[in-house]
């Protein structure tokens, strides 16, 4: 038993290096040296649990939610959030809306940590979304390498006119991808419901993480988006500084 609990580990850790690359099965039976049919057993029942997300598109496998939702399992993700949350404090503070801490997971975006105001009115968005549907997961999909971004349309597609308008075709979508990285933000003005902008958080030089600052659109103005702006980038500037 002891075995194979050391096995499950090996895995997870496996599918965890490059997290945003689905890993095939057979990839990992041979990367830790497992026979097929046990590395399959484990797979199996690592997915059942929800530990692994098994993607039927790309034939391989992720780290599922409840991978993220073990305080053990974050690492370096819960030294992100206790500093996160000190300036996600301040930003309901002085803007008095909703803040969240975000990163990419395959083609989605993922909520590791939200902040939330005390507006009567709130902006309501699920912990998990489509990236190509939200500020946070076009700005850390934007700030992805050239070659991240090739593979990340190879495994994904462009996003449909209807989720990121503007971007449905090959150049319109590294228009949009120039745009953000030129302005160092991502903002969703083309919501009919909420306005989102999201800033990056760097650690030695990568992105791994978006600070987004969220609301319902009919606050939303040109004096609240330059206060907005403001918050985010220094915000995120200053959690990049601490990691």
């Amino acid at each position: 038993m002891i075995q194979v609990i050391h096995r499950a580990f090996d895995i997870l850790e496996f599918v965890a290096r490059d997290a945003e690359r689905p890993k095939l099965l057979s990839e990992i039976a041979t990367g830790l040296q497992l026979k097929p049919g046990t590395c399959a057993n484990i797979v199996k029942t690592l997915t059942g649990r929800g530990y692994l997300e098994k993607l039927e598109a790309q034939k391989g496998y992720l780290l599922g939610k409840q991978a993220f939702a073990l305080p053990g399992s974050q690492g370096q993700q819960q030294a992100l959030i206790d500093i996160a949350d000190r300036e996600m404090e301040k930003i309901r503070t002085a803007i008095h809306e909703n803040s969240l801490l975000g990163i990419l997971k395959g083609e989605n975006r993922l909520v590791i940590h939200r902040k939330n105001s005390d507006q009567l009115v709130q902006a309501h968005t699920p912990d998990e979304k489509k990236a190509y549907d939200s500020s946070t997961g076009r700005l850390l999909i934007a700030m992805q390498t050239d070659e991240q971004l090739k593979k990340f349309i190879q495994r994904f597609g462009l996003p449909p006119a209807a989720l990121w308008p503007h971007a449905h075709t090959k150049n319109r979508f590294f228009e949009q991808v120039e745009k953000i990285r030129s302005n160092g933000y991502a903002l969703i003005e083309d919501s009919v419901q909420i306005v989102g902008l999201a800033a990056p958080v760097y650690k030695d030089g990568r992105v791994i993480a978006s600070l987004s600052i969220y609301m319902p659109s009919f606050r939303f103005n040109s004096s609240i988006k330059a206060k907005m702006l403001k918050l985010a980038v220094t915000a995120a500037r200053k959690i990049s500084a601490e990691l």
